[in-house]
């Protein structure tokens, strides 16, 4: 059985359908990614943003490229 991501942070966008985790790897990298959920559809999340294959040296550079990446990430955060 393959090694899961391990979810350090999850943000959500209000109304809880989409949010962006930042996550560490088996092998010691970090990453992130965006996802979206239907109510109405039980399959649960989905990437949306397909950033999930780059690799970050910290969880900070992760969320740093999200932040980048991501156009409402940086309203959903603290300052």
């Amino acid at each position: 059985m393959a090694e899961a991501n391990t979810i350090l942070r999850s943000i959500n966008l209000d109304g809880e359908t989409v949010c962006v985790d930042i996550f560490a790897r088996p092998d010691g990298s970090f990453g992130f990614d965006e996802y979206r959920r239907d109510p109405e559809d039980g399959r649960g999340w989905f990437s949306i943003g397909h950033h999930g294959t780059q690799a970050f040296d910290s969880a900070d550079a992760a969320l740093r490229a999200a932040r980048q990446a991501v156009a409402w990430l940086d309203d959903a955060l603290p300052d």
